[in-house]
């Protein structure tokens, strides 16, 4: 859901990023039916969407890695360590990108997000808990889909506002 909500709200932007999601369990499993209904609901189309298996060559390909817990940043940064400057949890990317304010006109995303990452340890990956942790809905009822679409909804408009509301639409992201 996060994958589509984040390619929705770029694309409304003019943003030209390329958005890929990647997880940890198997390839080509389709999105959940009450995924792509509650996002359908949102104008949203994930009906086509197949699971894929994290990579550690995309990994280091990307410009920006967030992960919906703890456990996929820290899955990420094994396979790939030099991604942990720009690999975090989607609420520690939004609390951080709060705490340090909007990208400035003209400023890289590498350079918004150094200064998110900045004072980030390790050890900040351990465990799990809802400060950084998106519930995972699978095989909930669909009113816990609806929750965490309106969660993820939340979250993504928020870092969408902070890192590309002043992003010029010629530079790209492949978050």
């Amino acid at each position: 859901m996060a994958e589509g909500l984040l390619r929705d709200r770029l694309q409304r932007r003019g943003v030209p990023a390329t958005v890929h999601s990647a997880g940890l369990l198997d390839a080509g499993v389709p999105a959940s039916a009450y995924g792509v209904e509650v996002l359908r609901a949102r104008g949203i189309d994930l009906a086509a969407h197949r699971s894929t298996t994290m990579d550690p060559d995309a990994l280091e390909a990307a410009d920006l890695v967030l992960g919906m817990a703890r456990l996929h940043v820290r899955e990420a940064v094994v396979l790939r360590p030099r991604i942990w400057p720009r690999a975090f949890t989607l609420k520690e990317l939004v609390r951080r990108g709060e705490a340090i304010g909007p990208r400035a006109a003209g400023q890289s995303l590498d350079a918004w997000l150094a200064a998110a990452h900045d004072g980030r340890v390790h050890t900040d990956l351990l465990g799990e808990g809802d400060h950084d942790d998106i519930f995972d809905p699978i095989g909930s009822p669909k009113a816990v889909y609806e929750r965490t679409a309106t969660e993820l909804e939340d979250l993504v408009d928020r870092l969408v506002g902070l890192a590309f509301a002043n992003a010029s639409t010629t530079t790209g992201a492949r978050p």
